[in-house]
């Protein structure tokens, strides 16, 4: 077995190993209750089939950590369902099935694919990448002034983020890919 983790330091991301097969922590909560002994519930995403389970776990409780290699890899294109990516090592092509990492990615961009037991799990896009806007209605007079409005935006992924009201169709914005959000005009 590889390495443990302790429930206590559960963090978003993590991949840990239940019952021989490799999740991804989604969500955790610490809880203390008034009685008893403290535990962390979890949503955890199967990396192999992309289904989600809620478990909990007693607090400080050993976990196997999964074991997870990463190599950089390129986005080629999208077919259907599949996105197609290339290993910058060995060229070769592998195809995963459209997940939620899909939606910020461009043809061409650098990722870093995720290896489990020789297979490619999951992918990482770049934590931040910047886009175009494609569509978005337009602003409302009297917002753009203090920039507190907002308003949807669609990406030329296909993405729909919340940006400010001043941006408009046409606009390169910067986007966090880890939580969604709007961070900047580019």
């Amino acid at each position: 077995m590889g390495a443990t983790i302790s429930s206590n330091d559960f963090k978003n991301g993590v991949a840990i190993e239940v019952d021989g097969v490799p999740y991804k922590i989604v969500d955790f909560l610490h809880v203390k209750p008034g009685k008893g002994s403290a535990f962390v519930r979890t949503k955890l995403k199967n990396f192999l089939n992309g289904s989600q389970v809620e478990k909990t776990f007693r607090a400080g409780e050993p976990v196997n950590s999964a074991d997870i290699s990463r190599r950089e890899g390129q986005f080629t294109y999208a077919e259907g369902e599949e996105y197609v990516f290339m290993d910058q090592q060995s060229y070769e092509e592998t195809r995963l099935k459209k997940d939620e990492w899909a939606n910020f990615l461009k043809e061409g961009m650098v990722c870093e694919l995720m290896f489990y037991n020789g297979k490619v799990v999951s992918v990482d896009p770049p934590a931040f990448v910047d886009l175009e806007v494609v569509e978005c209605p337009p602003g409302v007079k009297g917002n753009t002034a203090s920039g507190a409005g907002s308003k949807s935006a669609t990406l030329e992924t296909g993405a729909v983020v919340s940006v400010p009201s001043f941006i408009e169709a046409g606009t390169k914005v910067k986007v966090d890919t880890r939580t969604g959000q709007y961070l900047s005009k580019s």
